[in-house]
């Protein structure tokens, strides 16, 4: 069985671009007593992958130069050797970036395909999802009436902690980069306001304006500029869960912000850094609750998707552009063919 991989050939300076990555064809050998041989479905890329390619401390690993990018996928177990999964069963699990990939079992979850469409579990139900979920709840602590501003809202993460946010009885504001993100918070999502960053002239007046109460919950995915306005307008004993800072991902140098100690401070604020899997023990609980959801028609979910293998580097660059609303995913193969 012959599989097309995409390697890491070199780390990027800045923003990443075709020259980071290499594409290769090879022979895979043949499976060992407790291996699978795997087809790829779906491909996730996410932000995070940006900074596992750089060296340097975080808290993942960086990727191997010459090796596969790994991520988030949905396969199909097209060959079995492993006690545990048959012919035709679906798994997920963080596997590399290959059409055909051999897997020794450690590490997969296997699917129920009747359950819900198979990409959800990149999405929704899987990282993204858990990631809106224990943040806002477990972070932020939302009470009904509170305000709660959402950088990066029309984003896999975003979309779903504004949601629940809602269903919690709050008052959400959105902050994304065109119009027809804001219309789809709006119109689609049911936010409270929207604020288009490319073309506001002043975040502070623009999100003193969405919050004439003020901001009890930042949730924040980007960082920057954007989170400097937001911080100015934070109530007395505001929540912010640090999610992402794509905003940075790119950056070829730290830059200076605001000095945020002094407003944490006289706002007696908890702002709080986390990594989804710090809250793996709710994971069980969260994924039921999210399905629900679902299920009840009370969680809206967008996919952007991307067809065919070779596409995978430009769907992770569209990333650091903003060309997606929802969840952005690259679809390899379809189930059972």
């Amino acid at each position: 069985m012959n599989t097309k991989s995409i390697l890491l050939k070199s780390r990027p300076q800045g923003m990443p671009t075709e020259e980071n990555f290499e594409s290769r064809e090879e022979r895979l050998p043949p499976l060992e007593e407790g291996q699978v041989l795997l087809k790829a479905l779906y491909i996730s890329v996410d932000p995070y992958m940006r900074g596992r390619m750089s060296e340097g401390e975080s808290y993942v690993a960086p990727y191997n130069l010459n090796e596969p990018i790994a991520g988030g996928v949905v396969a199909e177990v097209v060959e079995s050797r492993h006690e545990r999964y048959s012919k035709g069963a679906v798994v997920l699990g963080n596997l590399p970036w290959q059409t055909y990939s051999i897997s020794n079992g450690k590490g997969l979850s296997q699917l129920d395909p009747h359950l819900a469409p198979l990409s959800y579990h990149l999405g929704i139900l899987g990282m993204p999802g858990l990631t809106a979920y224990c943040g806002l709840l477990y972070i932020g602590q939302p009470k009904e009436g509170e305000t709660v501003v959402v950088s990066g809202a029309a984003g896999a993460v975003g979309t779903v902690v504004g949601q629940i946010a809602k269903l919690k009885g709050c008052r959400v504001v959105g902050i994304a980069g065109s119009d027809e993100k804001i219309d789809y918070l709006l119109n689609d999502l049911g936010f409270d306001e929207g604020i288009n960053y490319k073309t506001t002239q002043n975040m502070r007046e623009a999100i003193a304006a969405a919050c004439p109460n003020g901001v009890d919950i930042y949730f924040d995915n980007v960082g920057g500029e954007i989170s400097d306005a937001v911080y100015a307008r934070l109530n007395k004993f505001a929540r912010i869960a640090i999610c992402g800072q794509i905003a940075h991902y790119n950056a070829t140098s730290r830059p200076t912000g605001p000095r945020v100690e002094p407003i944490l401070l006289t706002k007696s604020a908890l702002m709080k850094g986390f990594i989804v899997g710090d809250y793996a023990a709710h994971f069980g609980e969260a994924a039921q609750e999210l399905a629900a959801w679902v299920k009840a028609g009370k969680l809206q979910y967008e996919e952007h998707v991307v067809e065919g293998f070779d596409n995978l580097p430009q769907a992770f660059f569209g990333l650091f552009k903003g060309e997606n609303t929802g969840k952005l995913f690259v679809k390899v193969a379809e189930y059972g063919q």
